[in-house]
């Protein structure tokens, strides 16, 4: 059975939280939406490059004809960009360890989107999970 899918998982978690701290570093005295679309700016240029290393350049044109799938990723996308804007300015007004537990909250509200919008099962032992998440994030938050 593949197991690497927990590898790159917890590689997002730390790289996510690089970007808190990185990013609390580099809004010292900078406006939050602009440091927001720079950041935006390089994250696009650096997957069009990874793209473009792999050879995949080519498979924008099917995801642009699939007119259901470019909705969909487009309102992750803007999803996306909203998440980061309401990060940066949380950022600016609080700490990294008020922040990021209740950024980390949306475990809790993808696991009830996922249930509601798609349909995906919630078994007992997520639900405790997602409970301890919510207190834990709240206690971690106002520590």
């Amino acid at each position: 059975m593949d197991y690497s899918w927990i590898i790159f998982a917890l590689l997002s978690a730390i790289t996510a939280a690089l970007v808190a701290v990185f990013g609390k570093i580099g809004l010292t005295g900078i406006d939050t939406n602009t440091a927001t679309t720079i950041r935006a700016i390089i994250m696009a240029l650096f997957l069009i490059g990874l793209i473009a290393i792999q050879g995949k350049l080519g498979n924008i044109k099917p995801i642009i004809a699939n007119h259901k799938a470019l909705f969909y990723i487009i309102l992750s996308g803007l999803a996306g960009a909203l998440s980061w804007l309401f990060y940066f300015v949380a950022l600016r007004k609080a700490t990294v360890h008020q922040i990021v537990p209740l950024d980390r909250l949306s475990i809790v509200f993808a696991l009830l989107l996922a249930f509601f919008i798609l349909g995906e099962k919630i078994s007992p032992k997520a639900g405790i999970g997602a409970a301890l998440v919510v207190i834990g994030g709240i206690l971690i938050a106002l520590g």
